[in-house]
């Protein structure tokens, strides 16, 4: 389980800044949703080296997200994003043959 304090996020920046600093995404991090879906999207595959934070082959790792409420009416447009993103991470392993990587959860 990974917990998002989402009140530290205020914008794009900020968004990618932390999203960066709790998963351990490489110095080379893009700091956009197109490089966000490929760090996590490598979640089972820690030679990759997209992310500190690793799930056996198969498992699913929590996303919880504290303070969704209020992120989701300050910063609608990552918050929409973050869902659809984490969607795509999920549908791009399972076309694949393999198990969602993330489940999202949202704490008031």
């Amino acid at each position: 389980m990974v917990q998002v304090d989402a009140n530290l996020i205020t914008d794009w920046q900020t968004f990618h800044s932390v999203f960066a600093e709790k998963f351990g995404f490489p110095s080379f991090y893009g700091r956009n949703m197109d490089a966000w879906v490929d760090c996590l999207s490598y979640l089972d595959d820690p030679g990759a080296e997209m992310s500190s934070i690793h799930v056996q082959s198969g498992q699913t790792l929590s996303l919880v997200i504290d303070n969704a409420q209020s992120f989701k009416r300050r910063c609608p447009e990552q918050f929409e994003a973050l869902v659809e993103c984490a969607a795509f991470v999920n549908w791009r392993i399972v076309v694949a043959g393999g198990t969602p990587l993330l489940a999202l959860a949202f704490n008031v």
